[in-house]
């Protein structure tokens, strides 16, 4: 179809996701969101995105073979994690040092699915083998018939997960695949485009995921549930009370309430429903239940009060209030979040990174200019300080 636009202004197509704000509906590969993420394996989602289709059994069987005898990690990307754990560095700071190192083992080849199937499968181990690391522990090797989700947990944890938390997970895992051209996307699609290798666009969109406006807002949201349990604690008030003076002073001090309202989604954010049904699977009748029906009532709290001063704003729950009480169910502590967001999302970056060398077109964006254009050049001995 004829297009009017110029030229040279990248419109950027993809058949990977589609993100309609104005409906909140997410379709992934042509699915709902919510019609495969509670049911699909993430070896299922991750070949979907890579191939456009979904596996039949033998081919599923193979990649979860591949994934599995490709988790270890080059020596030297070991050696750069014991050097990052001595300095204490965050997290997110080691992976993305560590991702870089990955190149030692080949993976900076012109990308294919072989080397999506490897970033895939040692990012996990990446994130495990570092968080023991800082922990005095060493980084483990999981047994190779557990999936990739309870593979995962198995590194860092040292044992085999319930079936509970690795469905859990696994939801997780398969709500943030992808999300349209979201700031790690983008940045990694801008980066193929050069026809840069693998890793190095992987490295790219982990730093744009590390920054706190883009992949780090469930540790805040979840940071907010246990400090308004903290002061309902300490002042025997009444939880709603206190949710309510928290939400008020947070809005009159014109800050923003981290887990509500969405850039994109002008109505409920649908990973939200997805993740907030997968949390209920989990707790109900868990012994940690109390702990999730305290949060959905700080939840329901913090809708009441965000509509009350903020009216027509549609300021609804978004997927990091849901990520952060699914995380924290399945053992992970908040420090692991954006890591975790990470081992998923890197199957929707490498399946971004092939779709742009199949488009071959460098992405150059136009831009606004708003500076002047009339300056006269003074030579240095006549300008004034």
């Amino acid at each position: 179809m004829a297009s009017s636009m110029p030229d040279d202004l990248e419109i950027l197509e993809t058949r990977l996701s589609r993100v309609d704000g104005q409906a909140g509906e997410l379709i992934i590969g042509g699915y709902r969101l919510g019609d495969f993420a509670p049911k699909s394996t993430f070896e299922e989602s991750a070949f979907l995105l890579w191939h456009g289709r979904l596996p039949d059994r033998m081919e599923l069987e193979g990649l979860r073979t591949r994934l599995a005898t490709a988790r270890s990690l080059p020596a030297g990307t070991r050696a750069l994690l014991e050097t990052a754990a001595s300095a204490r560095l965050p997290v997110m700071d080691a992976v993305r040092l560590a991702a870089d190192s990955l190149a030692l083992s080949g993976d900076d080849e012109a990308p294919d699915v072989a080397s999506a199937e490897s970033l895939v499968a040692r990012l996990p181990a990446l994130v495990a083998g570092y968080w023991r690391l800082l922990k005095g522990q060493e980084p483990l090797m999981a047994p190779v018939e557990l999936p990739h989700a309870a593979a995962y947990l198995y590194l860092l944890f040292g044992e085999r997960p319930s079936e509970s938390a690795r469905r859990g997970l696994e939801t997780y895992l398969n709500t943030v695949i992808d999300h349209g051209l979201n700031a790690s996307t983008y940045a990694a699609r801008v980066i193929a485009s050069t026809r840069s290798d693998m890793v190095s666009c992987v490295v790219g969109a982990l730093g744009a995921l590390k920054g706190p406006l883009h992949g780090g807002a469930p540790g805040p949201a979840f940071e907010m549930v246990f400090d308004i349990l903290e002061r309902a604690r300490v002042s025997g008030r009444p939880l709603e009370t206190e949710a309510e003076a928290w939400v008020r002073q947070a809005v009159e001090a014109g800050g923003r309430i981290m887990g509500f309202g969405h850039r994109v989604y002008k109505v409920r954010d649908p990973r939200a429903d997805v993740l907030g049904a997968a949390a209920e699977a989990l707790y109900l009748g868990s012994r940690n239940e109390a702990f999730y029906r305290q949060a959905q009532t700080i939840e329901q709290v913090t809708l009441r009060v965000l509509e009350e001063m903020k009216p027509g704003r549609t300021l609804r729950t978004n997927v990091e209030f849901y990520t952060a009480l699914l995380l924290h169910g399945v053992g992970l502590p908040a420090e692991l979040f954006t890591p975790t967001f990470a081992v998923s999302r890197v199957a929707g970056w490498t399946a971004h990174i092939l779709e742009q060398r199949e488009h071959g077109r460098l992405i150059r964006p136009l831009e606004r200019y708003v500076g002047e254009t009339q300056r006269q050049w003074t030579p240095l001995e006549d300008r004034a300080r």
